[in-house]
């Protein structure tokens, strides 16, 4: 039975404005996780997400490389227990 986790990561670079939101939710939902992703006021892009611990790592890899319009200069993440609060992946605008 695969371990289930949280992670949490703040993406730096240019990452506004070059569909990172929907590349990380296409590639959540291809994962099967759940949680969400937004844009933060400070240029920075929040995700987080619940799944197997696998696919996490797998999104966090992604992540890291981001959309070929973005540029990802450092991905601030830490491991965290699972809330069960999310039912599906999504991008939020707030």
């Amino acid at each position: 039975m695969p371990t289930l986790m949280r992670l949490s990561a703040i993406v730096h670079g240019r990452v506004h404005g070059v569909f990172f939101r929907d590349f990380t939710y296409t590639q959540a939902t291809a994962l099967g996780l759940t949680g969400h992703v937004r844009n933060l006021a400070n240029g920075t892009v929040e995700a987080v997400a619940e799944g197997p611990s696998d696919a996490l790592e797998r999104l966090l890899e992604q992540i890291r490389v981001g959309p070929p319009a973005a540029h990802v200069q450092e991905v601030d993440f830490h491991w965290q227990d699972p809330s069960g609060e999310f039912d599906r992946f999504e991008v939020r605008y707030r």
